[in-house]
């Protein structure tokens, strides 16, 4: 591993070991030159490798001819920043410290500065920590309206840390919190980062896009349904590790009470209703086009329904408002009937109305009249029994 460079006379040492520390000696004539070697060796557990949340430890070993120095060790991410480290173990020979836990973000090429005041050391040492992990927030929130089209997208950063080892991922939704989770489709991607899925559920219609970046995973729902609502998981395994990002969809509909167009003098109830409920920074919001403030209604704080009265005709829309922005409508047209349905309306209803009370009287009628049969037919028993008993006394005379 060592060699001589013939025009410089220099000593090139490859691949430095711990053993290679030392003194070395240049003898030239009667001249003598010595040079003290002082090496050090920097690792990093799990290779440099790690997901979210994971608390790497920093081996720093030294060796030289001389009594070992009391180092001074300081750690800078990739962002230039000072990172805090709990010291583990501290022989001179050997420093072990842990790290914080770490995000995607921590990604990227850190340092190493060690200092001793005797001998002098001031040496950077670089090294790569690649976090594999997702760009996106740990709970996304997306919301959609019923019938629409919504894509979920988990965006992950192994191309950007130029991640070379392979991994394997699924996909699961759930309904709810404490839900069973439904596997809908896994996945892997090779060590050049190539991506193989596989649909694993049929619980509902859903497609996977095709013309996207390999580093993003990707569900398409064609046509939103209001039980489609819920958390949609992508899970990252690597060996035998595991890191998760959530997508909760939330998803609005309108709808009317009674269901039609209104009839003159008749009133409806409109009612918005999300699938969950909102944050406290978001409320939903029934809003008349045209009309006044006070044809506003607003829901509750949490609350996941707002209901409205409407007595007359006009378009009407439902907002989800986050944090003063809106992120979804929905309208609502109220429709007024023709007149001649609500003639229709009024003379069925009067007609109703006359129909029950005739059906009343006849109820009263019929049974006064069956009481009147029963009571006839009893008084002729108790004659036929009178007739009979006063035969029978005759015939004994």
């Amino acid at each position: 591993r060592s060699e001589i460079i013939p025009k410089t006379k220099q000593l090139k040492v490859s691949n430095l070991k711990l053993s290679d520390a030392g003194i070395y000696t240049c003898e030239y004539g009667s001249h003598t030159v010595s040079i003290s070697l002082h090496v050090f060796e920097l690792t990093i557990s799990s290779d440099g490798h790690f997901l979210p949340n994971e608390v790497p430890r920093l081996t720093l070993m030294q060796n030289s001819s001389k009594p070992l120095p009391d180092l001074s060790i300081t750690l800078f991410n990739s962002n230039n920043n000072t990172v805090i480290t709990n010291p583990l173990q501290n022989t001179r020979q050997k420093y072990i410290l842990e790290l914080k836990k770490l995000e995607a973000t921590d990604s990227g090429t850190w340092m190493c500065h060690v200092h001793a005041d005797s001998p002098s050391i001031n040496q950077n040492i670089a090294f790569d920590v690649k976090v594999l992990g997702f760009q996106n927030p740990v709970l996304e929130r997306k919301y959609a309206t019923v019938d629409s089209t919504v894509i979920l997208s988990w965006h992950l950063n192994f191309r950007k840390i130029i991640w070379k080892r392979g991994f394997t991922g699924q996909l699961n939704w759930k309904q709810q919190e404490n839900a069973t989770p439904h596997e809908l489709l896994d996945f892997n991607v090779t060590a050049w980062g190539v991506q193989h899925k596989t649909k694993k559920s049929s619980h509902f219609w859903f497609e996977i896009p095709e013309s996207k970046p390999e580093s993003t995973i990707e569900l398409k729902l064609p046509k939103v349904h209001f039980n489609h609502s819920g958390q949609y998981q992508c899970q990252l395994a690597y060996n035998g590790r595991y890191t998760q990002n959530k997508i909760e969809l939330v998803v609005m509909k309108v709808s009317a009470n009674p269901v039609g167009p209104l009839p003159r003098g008749a009133k409806t109830t409109l009612i918005c209703q999300v699938s969950s409920p909102l944050p406290p920074n978001a409320h939903l919001l029934w809003e008349h086009v045209n009309g006044t403030q006070e044809d506003a209604k607003k829901s509750k704080q949490n609350e996941a329904k707002v209901e409205v009265n409407v007595s007359a005709a006009g378009l009407w829309n439902c907002h989800l408002i986050e944090d003063n922005d809106v992120k979804i409508s929905l309208r609502y047209p109220v429709e007024e009937a023709p007149v001649w349905i609500s003639y229709v309306v009024t003379g069925a209803s009067i007609g109703g109305s006359v129909l029950v009370f005739g059906l009343a009287c006849l109820c009263i009628i019929s049974g006064i009249s069956w009481q009147r049969r029963r009571q006839r037919a009893k008084r002729m028993i108790r004659a036929r029994q009178y007739l009979l008993e006063n035969k029978t006394c005759q015939c004994q005379q």
